[in-house]
């Protein structure tokens, strides 16, 4: 699927395109819809990547942060939690461990996404482009299915374990019924949202402010898509 854009902004973008001739119309360049989606999805994924890989990512992130399950203590400690739950200092050690183990699902997670990046199938790319603030994310979301799930589950048992200092342990032990698998994919599917938040917001920034890429191709698309 190919636009036309005109000289100033192919210029922006900095590409060669095919001529494409219209009947009365000079002949303007044209540029692969299914490029500018790509590029976006990599910077968005690329930079999400680097925060939420970072030594404290999730935890520190506004949009990935990983709250605690509510038979652990949710937001807050409840008369029915025990005792060591409902202790504010233990649950704050408690979601900065899980907020840890989510990190090691992300290390698995992450060239799974850019593989998808590099060869989804873009049936639409008009439609994403003209979409909302996270279309391609939301897109790409639903290409993947639950490959995500799949592979960062192991890492993120690896991960709770890892960083186990008896907190996680007495944490679950504390709960009736509760167990560590039930624990891990539970921390999975959070962390697999906030993956999903993360680019998504990404995406969004970089919609709102393509400068910031110093990328031609998505200057010169979404730059001409915010003017007035």
């Amino acid at each position: 699927m190919t636009i036309l854009v005109d000289r100033r902004h192919l210029l922006l973008a900095g590409i060669a395109g095919a001529a494409l001739t219209l009947p009365g119309c000079q002949s303007l360049p044209t540029i692969s819809l299914t490029e500018v989606i790509r590029r976006l999805l990599t910077l968005s994924s690329q930079s999400a990547f680097a925060q939420l890989l970072q030594p404290g990512g999730f935890y520190d992130s506004q949009v990935a942060r990983i709250a605690l399950p509510e038979r652990l203590g949710g937001g807050a400690g409840s008369g029915i939690l025990s005792a060591v739950l409902q202790s504010k200092i233990f649950r704050d050690k408690l979601q900065r461990q899980l907020n840890r183990a989510a990190e090691k699902g992300a290390e698995r997670a992450a060239p799974l996404v850019a593989e998808a990046v590099r060869t989804v199938t873009i049936e639409d790319a008009a439609s994403i482009i003209g979409g909302d603030a996270q279309a391609a994310s939301r897109f790409l979301r639903g290409k993947m299915g639950p490959v995500i799930l799949d592979a960062m589950l192991p890492g993120i048992s690896e991960g709770l374990a890892l960083f186990d200092d008896q907190t996680i342990s007495r944490a679950v032990q504390s709960v009736t019924g509760f167990d560590i698998g039930a624990l891990a994919r539970d921390v999975t599917q959070r962390a697999e949202n906030a993956i999903w938040a993360a680019i998504g917001a990404q995406e969004a920034n970089i919609r709102a402010n393509p400068q910031s890429t110093n990328d031609p191709l998505l200057i010169g698309i979404f730059g001409r898509a915010a003017k007035p």
